[in-house]
């Protein structure tokens, strides 16, 4: 009897949790069994790995081959198993070295022709098996993403022919190329292509100045969508720390191209026909959803109240929380989501409400029956609200080209820098997640009363409260000024009014 061990990883959310894999091949009627709580994805392994085996001249010996995925508790899912189920076997079959192979953990799925195909979390393991001072096998089109994490060793391996070959010294599998520079990449379309809309524009540079989440409200064709795809253009570049988190997740998710990390926010816009599983992530593995994707980035939702009501609910956890739990009978995965929420809607289903000439002849209850789709506690974490108009044809050709992108996000990076450094103990990085405490400490008192009386006089919730000087703050931090002033406050209060049309405090 022969037994022998390889590790690999499972993964739960962004954390990689170690899997021995123990391959034991003993006397007995011949068979090929896989337990473990593995998935049917991992069952399959033993057709993938006796199909390779047969390309590569080999077969499985006439004894019993017992693979056993330890913890046995724990739920194994996906491909990436294929390639330590097959190490595995080879070293217990002394072919190649089990203690050379116990230096390293290894994941990858294998094709039939033997060639070791890429798989989702490999930057993940990559971390996971450098804190456990072991190298990494992993797919050749992985090895930069292998790299990134700086594992004592990476063999990125583009066939398991090649490395039996490396295990038994017949050639050497060159390393990994170096991992790539981190990647600032476009900054998309320019806001001085936007013809006026000053006051909209404002509202974009605030909210993302602080990190707040803008709602934008309008008729069909006013700009709403224009405004919000040029917001990726004022957002300045993520820390190493925040691109390595988001690439955790990414990589999860299998959207991690060619292993390369940018340093740029995302932009995440799905159709108002997403799920709610695909909004706030789920399915059978788990997966990361929209919101994380879109982690230290901005989450744009076009034609808000057409997106399901569940999806837009399941929401207000994570805009509050900064981070998603999918509960599952067996687990709960937990996935990072500290989004900026931009929204744009119509202000009802003809999106004409309040145009005389044009809006249907069931207004105002049109707009009422439209906007009632969202809810209180979800509008209530807007912390800006801005009504576009269209601009006039004639006025749209003569009006004069607005402040370019890049002079504005050079004032957003200004106020972002402040807030790194006045909430450097807190460990967070913009005004949308400062406390309470943080915020009444530089407020002078005629800017509090003043926001206090207009608490009252609004009805504003404490969370409607709050954010309103979170907005403020940032506001002060746009002018360079130390404490928020009045003016502050009263310039606050004007992106948190009513949605028009619609009863009650929005």
């Amino acid at each position: 009897m022969s037994l022998a061990r390889v590790t690999t990883f499972s993964f739960q959310g962004i954390e990689a949790v170690p899997v021995e894999v123990q391959v034991q091949v003993a006397a007995g009627l011949p068979a090929f069994l896989v337990v473990g709580l593995a998935n049917k994805a991992v069952a399959e392994s033993r057709e993938r790995v006796r199909a390779v085996l047969s390309v590569l001249g080999l077969s499985l010996p006439p004894k019993r081959v017992l693979v056993n995925l330890a913890p046995a508790d724990l739920l194994k899912e996906g491909s990436h198993f294929d390639l330590p189920i097959a190490l595995g076997l080879l070293a217990a079959m002394e072919i190649i070295s089990a203690d050379e192979l116990a230096h390293f953990a290894a994941l990858g799925e294998l094709a039939l022709d033997g060639t070791v195909q890429p798989v989702s979390g490999v930057l993940n393991a990559a971390l996971a098996a450098g804190e456990r001072d072991l190298g990494l096998i992993c797919p050749a089109a992985q090895g930069g993403e292998a790299s990134w994490a700086g594992a004592t060793e990476a063999l990125a391996a583009p066939d398991l022919k090649s490395l039996i070959a490396h295990f038994q010294g017949r050639q050497t599998l060159s390393p990994p190329s170096a991992p790539l520079p981190m990647a600032g990449g476009g900054r998309g379309p320019c806001l001085s292509e936007v013809r006026g809309q000053e006051s909209a524009k404002r509202a974009i540079e605030v909210a993302t100045a602080g990190g707040h989440n803008l709602l934008l409200i309008g008729p069909p064709g006013a700009g709403k969508s224009m405004l919000a795809a040029r917001m990726p253009g004022l957002l300045p570049d993520l820390s190493p720390a925040e691109a390595l988190e988001l690439s955790l997740i990414r990589s999860v998710a299998g959207q991690l191209e060619g292993g390369r990390i940018t340093a740029r926010p995302p932009f995440r816009d799905p159709h108002h026909s997403a799920s709610q599983a695909a909004l706030i992530g789920g399915g059978p593995r788990a997966a990361p959803g929209e919101v994380s994707l879109a982690h230290r980035g901005v989450l744009f939702l076009d034609e808000l109240p057409e997106f399901p009501r569940p999806a837009l609910e399941s929401l207000r956890q994570p805009l509050e929380s900064g981070r998603v739990v999918i509960s599952r009978a067996a687990a709960h995965v937990a996935y990072p989501a500290r989004v900026q929420l931009v929204a744009a809607m119509n202000p009802c289903r003809c999106g004409h409400l309040g145009d005389a000439g044009r809006e249907c002849g069931r207004a105002p209850r049109c707009g009422e029956e439209y906007q009632s789709k969202l809810s209180g506690p979800l509008l209530d974490r807007m912390d800006l609200t801005i009504e576009i108009q269209p601009i006039p044809p004639r006025e749209l050709a003569r009006a004069p080209t607005g402040e370019p992108s890049a002079a504005i996000a050079a004032r957003v990076a200004a106020a972002r820098a402040m807030q790194r450094d006045r909430y450097a103990a807190l460990g967070i990085g913009t005004n949308a997640e400062a406390p309470i405490e943080a915020l009444r400490a530089e407020i002078e008192p005629t800017a509090l009363a003043l926001a206090e009386s207009a608490a009252e006089r609004l009805a504003l919730s404490n969370r409607g409260f709050t954010r309103t000087l979170r907005v403020a703050r940032s506001i002060a931090d746009l002018a360079g000024a130390t404490s928020v002033a009045r003016a502050h406050v009263a310039e606050a209060l004007t992106f948190r009014h009513r949605i028009p049309g619609r009863s009650g405090p929005g």
